[in-house]
């Protein structure tokens, strides 16, 4: 008999392929009805999972039996309530690295667009409204010789250090939960705590992975030490910011503008994000371009199918299974 595999996602039609050719693939789709419901009916008898973007926890797995592994399509693992596969000694793999330069190119893009205010501009311009020469309204910010400050000093992080520090010749401070000497000596990064960081960038991307103590890392207290001429970009997860502290922050001038690719509720439909010039604000495609997520699907594949077949995935995000 075949193992049955839960597809909870749209995924890669290669891919999709090289599941039917194997498995008994069962489809979520929210077409039909309530997603948790159809979950609860198709992990009774599910082996394995794969997919992203998908809430999944003890509520809608509870009816699975056998399932051994949930291979996720995707680097962050928030969505998952990683206790519960614990408890039921359930795999749950990602992929890393794969999406790290694509991410960290956003992150560059997103740190100048707000920089050069493009969005902004590309707006006023389409509007209508260059008639004259620019004055100081639509006048941006020097990126070039300037200080970067970059929290999360990972993969994805040191990657955009890298863009920085060769590119744009600029000063490089990190904060980690540690300090990374192997990965800050080529950069001439120095370390610092996050007070001084913020007081000190001129440009902040935060990077970080999503927990309980990155949490809210950015509020109210944290955007005032940044300096009036400061771009704050996040690339991490939305929860690791005060969203409305940074509204207020960006309507207040407080801040020069920001750059965000995540927020704490997605899809974001409405906001007041939306009404501020000093804002760039993309739909969460720190890794959206075809050949990464490629990429992306094909480990995810394998993650699945090494699990299926008795392996321990490559990538597992469980600490007991690594």
């Amino acid at each position: 008999m075949k193992q049955k595999v839960v597809v909870f996602s749209q995924i890669d039609a290669d891919i999709q392929n090289k599941l039917e050719q194997t498995y008994d693939v069962a489809y979520i789709q929210p077409k039909l009805g309530d997603v948790n419901q159809q979950l609860l009916q198709q992990v009774q008898d599910a082996d394995g999972m794969i997919g992203a973007g998908r809430l999944l926890n003890r509520n809608n797995l509870a009816t699975a039996t056998r399932l051994k592994v949930i291979s996720s399509v995707s680097v962050g693992y928030d969505n998952y309530e990683l206790d519960y596969l614990n408890e039921k000694n359930i795999y749950l793999s990602h992929t890393p690295h794969v999406l790290t330069e694509t991410t960290a190119d956003l992150a560059f893009t997103l740190l100048m667009s707000a920089a050069r205010k493009v969005a902004y501009l590309d707006h006023w311009t389409k509007q209508g409204q260059w008639q004259r020469t620019v004055g100081e309204a639509q006048f941006g910010l020097d990126i070039f010789g300037k200080t970067l400050g970059i929290i999360g000093l990972g993969h994805i992080g040191a990657a955009v250090a890298r863009r920085g520090f060769y590119g744009f010749n600029m000063n490089i401070l990190y904060h980690n939960r540690r300090e990374k000497p192997e990965l800050a000596q080529g950069l001439n990064a120095q370390y610092s705590d996050l007070d001084e960081l913020l007081q000190r960038s001129d440009f902040v991307v935060i990077a970080v992975d999503l927990n309980a103590d990155s949490k809210a890392l950015i509020t109210a207290a944290e955007l005032a030490k940044m300096q009036p001429h400061a771009v704050l970009v996040n690339i991490s997860r939305g929860s690791v910011i005060d969203e409305q502290a940074l509204i207020d922050a960006l309507k207040a001038k407080q801040i020069f503008a920001a750059g965000l690719d995540v927020y704490q509720k997605e899809p974001l439909k409405e906001s007041e994000l939306f009404q501020l010039d000093n804002v760039v604000t993309l739909p969460h495609v720190g890794s959206a371009t075809a050949a990464t997520r490629k990429k992306m699907a094909e480990l995810a594949y394998q993650n699945l199918v090494d699990a299926l077949e008795g392996r321990v995935p490559r990538y597992v995000v469980n600490p007991e299974f690594q």
